[in-house]
């Protein structure tokens, strides 16, 4: 996803929610080398169908990466009864193939849960929140949850962890290396 661009709906952010995102995809942009580029603010939510092509809003390209605050109301997936905790964030790709190129990644959306945040903000500090979108921006650009709470991709966030670990910076380096399709 080599230079994609980013859009965040303001709405539901913490006072340093942007810079936050902004450390989250540097971070995320050194780890992996892709470059990404923030495309400023949208009105787009956040949704189950979000497409990634959208001529009409976006023109002729691909669907930035959207990142947005959201509220339980508005993502009922944020409460997992089955566990008995709040769900930080949610994030996930979008992949696209076109004949026997393979499936390369396109788009994506990291759904924060802007209330939660901000007290775990209050509670243990801003580079814990920070970390939340490092894991979220994680799953975008294709890892998946590991088992080793020293990492920021373990399932369920670790006090103190704050920055990626070694396996983390691993997985993050190889999808780094994933071949470009610039024709798609």
């Amino acid at each position: 996803m080599p230079g994609d661009p980013l859009r965040h709906p303001p709405a539901n952010s913490p006072a340093v929610g942007p810079e936050l995102i902004q450390e989250a995809v540097t971070a995320i942009s050194h780890a992996t080398g892709l470059t990404f580029v923030n495309d400023g603010d949208t009105t787009e939510a956040p949704s189950a169908g979000h497409r990634s092509y959208q001529k009409d809003r976006y023109g002729d390209r691909w669907a930035p990466v959207l990142i947005a605050w959201e509220t339980h109301a508005e993502q009922p997936k944020f409460t997992n009864p089955a566990q008995g905790e709040t769900v930080m964030g949610l994030g996930g790709s979008e992949a696209v193939s076109f004949g026997n190129t393979g499936f390369t990644y396109v788009s994506g959306q990291v759904e924060l849960n802007g209330p939660a945040l901000q007290r775990m903000s209050a509670e243990l500090g801003t580079e814990q929140v920070r970390a939340v979108i490092e894991h979220e921006l994680g799953h975008v650009v294709g890892l998946d949850h590991v088992n080793d709470p020293s990492q920021i991709m373990n399932p369920s966030e670790t006090p103190g962890v704050v920055s990626f670990g070694a396996g983390d910076l691993t997985g993050l380096s190889l999808v780094g290396q994933g071949k470009c399709q610039p024709t798609l």
